[in-house]
């Protein structure tokens, strides 16, 4: 989708060492068009204890939307200053605007034992799978190209000319499916909600998390008492 990584400067810490962290990162990437922020709203909507981190962002606000809730609009100079003191997990530059994912309210968010979702492209997976190998990432495709450009074309919100950019995009976005812990096929709302719904259910039942999210049953289950 355009995106360009920044690596000059970049400050970020590790996060190697997540041991005390109850909550998973899960990484949720897919072509424009295939559904993504569909389907994420109805996870949300269908599960506790889990959010969507909102990205800082240079770019202008759209009509509608509101910062803090949509994006945290930030001047290119902030956004900048950000990046040289190690402020995001992830970071890049979209065409002419930068976006990045604070890492202070994704650690924040983890630690207090709640799942963080980031919508983010292969590039942006790709930054925060060497800060945290043991994110959750899953790659959500089209059935069919010609299901993804009907997508984009009743969406109403771009000209020929841009579809047809979108599905260049689209096409080098998919390409690195094979990077993902899994891939979901939406075909069937309903059903693709489900199968995500799924993934962090199971994810919530590992034992390191399952053992930090209940210590005191499980020593009292273990006592003589």
């Amino acid at each position: 989708m355009g995106r360009y990584p920044i690596t000059a400067n970049s400050g970020m810490r590790s996060m190697t060492d997540n041991t005390s962290m109850i909550g998973t990162l899960f990484i949720f990437s897919a072509p424009s068009g295939a559904g993504k922020t569909s389907l994420v709203k109805g996870l949300l909507d269908s599960t506790g204890y889990i959010g969507v981190s909102v990205s800082h962002t240079t770019r202008a606000p759209r009509p509608g939307e509101t910062d803090g809730k949509d994006y945290h609009f930030v001047p290119v100079e902030e956004f900048q200053q950000m990046v040289n003191r190690g402020a995001f997990l992830e970071h890049a530059q979209v065409f002419d605007n930068f976006y990045g994912t604070s890492q202070e309210w994704v650690e924040s968010e983890l630690a207090a034992g709640r799942d963080v979702i980031l919508e983010i492209d292969w590039q942006g997976a790709e930054q925060v799978r060497r800060l945290m190998p043991d994110t959750i990432s899953v790659f959500i495709a089209p059935p069919s190209i010609s299901a993804l450009r009907e997508r984009l074309q009743k969406r109403g919100q771009d000209d020929e000319q841009t579809i047809e950019r979108r599905m260049r995009d689209a096409r080098k976005e998919m390409s690195h499916y094979g990077e993902y812990d899994y891939l979901i096929i939406n075909d069937n709302f309903n059903n693709t909600v489900e199968e995500l719904r799924a993934i962090v259910i199971a994810r919530r039942h590992r034992l390191a998390a399952q053992q930090l999210r209940h210590q005191d049953v499980l020593s009292n289950l273990l006592s003589d008492g």
